[in-house]
């Protein structure tokens, strides 16, 4: 990945590692990214910002087994992500490159930015927080597959191939 790309994604590279609570639960293996291509077996707990009634934007406190994928390589019409590692050292994967994060570390993506996902290539579980904002209207692209996510300006959404035929 170039300085540009690094530059562009907005690393953070200080910042207090923040201990993980296990009360706070924390969902398992990525998204409904995951889930359409059934490669999740476990049910996703619920959203931590939906636990507290966060309307405008949505924040997930992500685990990553060993050998996990946070979803499968995405980018967004609308929303607005940023994540941050808590724990782990995942790879973040984009159309540029590949950088290993650590603990402290975030990346930004801007709606229209490039695709990306995170990886667990490490044998240790990876703790990570995402954040997205909930802009209705938003599209989901899948660049490697034949898949898109639609959320209507309701709030519901549906996966769709890239020609627009529903599944």
């Amino acid at each position: 990945m170039t300085r540009d790309d690094m530059r562009r994604f907005k690393f953070c590279t200080e910042g207090a590692r923040t201990p993980h609570n296990s009360e706070a639960g924390g969902r398992k293996q990525g998204s409904e990214h995951r889930s359409i291509r059934s490669q999740s077996s476990d049910t996703d707990p619920p959203a931590l910002g939906d636990h507290f009634g966060l309307r405008a934007f949505g924040v997930n406190l992500t685990r990553l087994a060993a050998g996990d994928v946070s979803a499968l390589h995405h980018g967004h019409s609308v929303q607005d992500e940023f994540v941050y590692v808590l724990e782990g050292h995942p790879t973040l994967v984009t159309e540029g490159g590949e950088v290993k994060l650590s603990p402290g570390m975030c990346a930004g993506f801007p709606a229209n930015g490039p695709a990306h996902h995170l990886e667990n290539r490490t044998e240790h579980e990876v703790l990570v927080l995402e954040v997205g904002d909930r802009a209705p209207g938003d599209q989901v692209v899948y660049p490697a597959d034949d898949l898109m996510l639609i959320v209507r300006p309701d709030g519901k959404r549906h996966f769709a191939h890239k020609d627009g035929t529903p599944y």
